[in-house]
């Protein structure tokens, strides 16, 4: 199978689902993702982490043709999804993943590399205490060269800015990697060589050093609006075609759920509960 890229972007603060639309997307989950979606206290967080969900199910239906309802995920034994059913063929390499923060969902999925990580981040401190009091809190897990990116990169909305995408990168690494923020942060420094990112524009010439060593690895950078940034963190030992620069696309909720079919009978009074729950705190 050739080397195929997805990129999905989903707004869901922008989705307003009707009872049906929740009827038909919580019937198109497995029980256990629907047992963990009800301890979700705010209907926010359930909507975002329904539709990654959905969203992996949307991109082994496209990849592998297999039908919605024999699709089958479970983790690993650090928690992340994978993938159960249909058996991963072992001479064909199959990454996904989801994130999500601010008003986004996002996949990253590919065919033709095994690593592969995605993160989303909102351009924005929302915190109490004042910027150069979180700043000095939040120094610890960047290096040196990392910190005076952030703080030599002007006003503090472009520090903010500058500082939510090294953190991005971060994540989409230990992502792909497979451990969690649970390693020091500071030995994993980025070189940024474009400064200022934009929408519909891919930027892919930051570099990756681990422990002051240059590391083969592909970032994929860019802005979904003005206000949230998207990195892909790709290992260059798959043999990337680097000309196939893809841009995310956005999908809306018909496209979701458009070759669904439900695994679970309707559920009602499930439904009830997730209009019951507050938006956000």
């Amino acid at each position: 199978m050739a080397n195929k890229s997805i990129r999905w972007i989903f707004n869901f603060s922008k989705w307003m689902p009707s009872e049906s639309d929740i009827l038909l997307a919580t019937a198109c989950i497995q029980s256990e993702e629907k047992d963990r979606l009800a301890k979700f206290v705010f209907n926010k967080d359930f909507k975002s982490s329904l539709v990654g969900r959905l969203m992996m199910r949307k991109f082994i239906n496209q990849i592998t043709s297999t039908p919605y309802n024999e699709i089958k995920f479970g983790r690993d034994d650090k928690g992340k999804p994978i993938l159960i059913n249909p058996a991963p063929d072992k001479t064909i390499k199959l990454a996904f993943n989801v994130s999500h923060h601010g008003n986004y969902v996002v996949l990253a999925g590919e065919v033709g590399n095994s690593l592969l990580g995605v993160d989303v981040m909102k351009l924005e401190y929302s915190g109490t205490k004042s910027l150069s009091e979180y700043f000095r809190i939040m120094k610890r897990p960047f290096a040196d060269m990392e910190w005076a990116e952030i703080k030599g990169s002007g006003s503090e909305k472009e520090q903010i800015a500058m500082f939510c995408r090294h953190w991005c990168l971060k994540e989409s690494y230990v992502k792909a990697i497979g451990v969690g923020i649970t390693i020091n942060l500071q030995d994993i420094c980025f070189k940024i060589n474009t400064p200022v990112l934009k929408k519909d524009s891919l930027v892919a010439d930051t570099e990756l050093f681990v422990s002051n060593i240059k590391q083969n690895w592909r970032f994929e950078e860019s802005l979904i609006d003005n206000e949230h940034c998207v990195a892909v963190a790709l290992c260059n030992d798959e043999n990337l075609d680097e000309e196939n620069n893809i841009i995310f696309k956005e999908l809306q909720f018909s496209d979701i759920v458009e070759n669904a079919i439900p695994l679970l009978e309707y559920d009602e009074a499930y439904c009830k509960q997730f209009f019951e729950k507050s938006y956000a705190p």
